[in-house]
């Protein structure tokens, strides 16, 4: 586990990055653990920036950790400092203001860098992106001096300020280049519902088209699409995507591929240095294929297991990946990851669940909520659901032990999901068979906005 003499560097004061802090200790690390942040702000929670927008800052600018507990833990910040390039030969950190670290092990927990559009008139004043609190500052600001408000994007985030904004009285309107905001991670049927929650509060979407330009002198007064039509805007957000912050890793040598190749151990290419968190491209026994997994509660998990490797402990990386957004005080959540060719289940009120060939054909429940599954070889692989965290969390046991439940059972609501979770979780001739496969552990374990929704 190292003695006093170690010092291990994390690059990042990220929800990994912390992570991993913390975990270093929590498995008896003895030496030293330096945090080295960008930002001069204390390390802070992502999801409320988009979540939590109106509230001011107070309600958005959650420390992951209070102050003192850096000091509790023996851990030293350095805010408001940039590495400027690594060094494996050397073992040497170099930073901006002039220091040189020399570091037994160092973990990059660098996160995203936010997408912008290149056309005319991105550099206008009030076209913005949200990816850290100055962005956050900005649009909350842009927001209480009015709209019109668009958006370019009908992502996580891009929905997210949607509906900020228009709960604020904005008039908003939401450009999506696809058929409809959030096909990509939720498929059709869940996409249109979450689809129309926003049309039905008033939001404009137009969809199939994207940017050709920006217009306005020094600030953004309209935004010009494809197929013609100019919307005016006051303020626009673009939200159409972000790329991983691999550039330190790759100037150390480090293999990197749409992201900073490492494995379940958050070991990269190169021996010396560990990553964790958004920008890390992953195996992972609940993907398809290794990817990136961009989400606050898998950069907890993640850094949490980078850690323990930093102490000693061969940990793997392998918790049910699991996000949620709220929009319009509504809470909508998802475990697992599905992939081309699973099949589709929709829990509703009504028969005929499986694969409707309509999205709105299929019946609703009176409370607009909504819970879909994915299944493949008839195991269930994935679930969303928009105000169902109880059955969600009995779909997670379902999903992390491999349960084999027939498509007609999930898409019945006289199916008890939890009884058929405890079964599965009860000791039993098929114990040794289920706890073959890994249990992910409590989306809890920094901050507050990994945690599920009660």
């Amino acid at each position: 586990m190292g003695d006093e003499t170690h010092h291990h560097v994390i690059v990042g004061g990220s929800a990994a990055g912390i992570s991993a802090a913390l975990a270093l200790r929590r498995h008896g690390f003895a030496g030293r653990v330096t945090v080295v942040e960008a930002g001069g702000e204390l390390p802070y929670e992502r999801p409320p920036l988009s979540k939590a927008l109106a509230g001011g800052e107070h309600a958005f600018l959650h420390a992951i950790l209070p102050r003192q507990a850096y000091a509790e833990q023996r851990i030293t910040l350095l805010p408001a400092t940039r590495v400027l390039s690594l060094d494996p030969e050397r073992r040497a950190v170099e930073l901006d203001d002039g220091q040189t670290l020399y570091a037994d092990r160092v973990l990059l927990a660098t996160g995203m860098l936010p997408r912008t559009l290149p056309v005319p008139g991105a550099e206008l004043a009030g076209v913005l992106t949200l990816r850290d609190v100055r962005d956050a500052r900005a649009l909350a600001a842009r927001l209480r001096a009015g709209g019109p408000v668009v958006v370019v994007g009908g992502g996580f985030i891009g929905l997210e300020v949607a509906a900020v904004a228009r709960e604020a009285g904005l008039d908003v309107t939401v450009v999506e280049m696809g058929a409809r905001p959030l096909e990509g991670p939720l498929g059709p049927v869940l996409a249109t519902r979450m689809t129309a929650l926003h049309e039905r509060a008033g939001v404009r979407l137009r969809t199939g088209v994207s940017v050709t330009a920006f217009t306005g002198e020094t600030h953004v007064t309209g935004v010009r699409l494809t197929d013609g039509r100019l919307l005016p805007a006051a303020t626009v957000v673009v939200g159409v995507g972000v790329r991983p912050d691999t550039a330190l890793a790759e100037a150390a040598g480090v293999l990197c591929d749409d992201g900073i190749v490492v494995d379940r151990h958050c070991r990269t290419s190169v021996p010396w240095i560990l990553a964790a968190g958004d920008a890390t491209n992953q195996p992972h026994p609940h993907l398809p294929t290794r990817g990136r997994i961009e989400h606050w509660d898998n950069a907890v998990q993640q850094g949490a297991v980078a850690g323990a490797v930093l102490a000693g402990i061969p940990e793997s990386h392998t918790a049910l990946p699991y996000f949620y957004s709220e929009q319009y005080g509504r809470t909508l959540q998802m475990y697992g990851r599905p992939a081309p060719g699973d099949e589709f289940v929709l829990r509703t009120e009504t028969a005929n669940a499986v694969d409707p060939v309509d999205p709105a054909e299929a019946g609703e429940p009176a409370d607009g909520g909504f819970l879909g599954f994915w299944t493949r070889d008839g195991i269930p692989v994935a679930a969303a659901g928009l105000d169902r965290a109880r059955e969600l969390r009995a779909a997670r046991t379902l999903i992390e032990r491999r349960v084999p439940v027939h498509a007609a059972a999930l898409a019945s609501p006289t199916t008890d999901l939890r009884a058929l979770a405890r079964t599965a979780a009860a000791p039993g001739p098929s114990a040794a068979r289920l706890r073959s496969h890994p249990e992910a552990p409590s989306p809890r374990a920094v901050g507050t906005s990994g945690r599920e929704a009660p």
